[in-house]
């Protein structure tokens, strides 16, 4: 898996890298999942993701400087912040590469037509090709009301405009006594089994799009076990991004 996205590049020329939204509510672990992918990629455990209300494109160097790998991640305001969150109309918007870096989120207004940060014309470079919702597996099935009517809402978005979605389940190893003593219970676990699918049937993701991970959070070496979760998840994005790029006209 490690060589399959090391290997990877979009097929179309014309398309440098797959741009990857990530969006859940508050403390879900969005930056450290995004820390976690370059953690793998780079066999170091890093932190340069930090949640921020601002626009931001993260970028995971390949091994020489500016060399970058093909794929990039956006960050997103949590989704219950004080005032509501990010205002879904915004999500619609960086999902179809209006927003630009730098965009501070307000969850009272939507970006404006007008503004600095508002590209009136996206190619399929600044369109989002994969969306990501991440939650923890500590919140499920108890998760708020209104958050999940937001997931349905940005998925309901995310499917008008033909973007593939899948989810990341983290802090697995609190939610579960039996993946804490050895992650490699995770795909034995009735009990993670059970929460994947009340988390399916919450928000309408798929069973086989929903993907269990551990984030590298308060490690300081690198762990296989925890890499091969991020790496299949990375591997999924991958192909979905891909899948989705092909059936676009540029």
């Amino acid at each position: 898996s490690l060589q399959y996205v090391r290997n990877y590049k979009p097929y179309k020329d014309d398309v440098k890298h797959l741009r990857i939204l990530i969006y859940g509510s508050v403390g879900a672990g969005k930056s450290s999942f995004i820390d976690s992918v370059e953690s793998v990629l780079q066999g170091i455990v890093t932190t340069t993701a930090l949640a921020e209300a601002n626009y931001k494109t993260y970028k995971i160097q390949k091994g020489k400087p500016r060399d970058f790998y093909p794929f990039v991640f956006n960050d997103t305001m949590g989704l219950e912040m004080q005032h509501g969150g990010v205002h879904p109309k915004d999500i619609k918007l960086a999902l179809e590469g209006h927003v630009t870096d730098g965009y501070m989120f307000n969850p009272a207004s939507k970006l404006s037509g007008n503004s600095l940060y508002y590209n009136k014309e996206p190619t399929l470079h600044d369109k989002v090709h994969v969306l990501v919702c991440v939650v923890p597996a500590t919140q499920i099935p108890i998760v708020p009301d209104d958050i999940v009517r937001k997931i349905k809402n940005i998925r309901r978005t995310a499917s008008e405009l033909g973007i593939p979605q899948l989810a990341v389940l983290t802090k697995i190893d609190l939610a579960c006594p039996e993946i804490q003593e050895d992650l490699k219970n995770v795909y034995k676990s009735k009990y993670m089994k059970d929460k994947m699918e009340q988390f399916s049937q919450l928000v309408g993701i798929p069973m086989n799009c929903i993907f269990p991970v551990k984030n590298y959070h308060e490690e300081i070496d690198m762990k296989d076990d925890v890499d091969s979760l991020i790496l299949s998840v990375l591997r999924r994005i991958i192909d979905f991004g891909e899948n989705f790029i092909n059936r676009m006209e540029t």
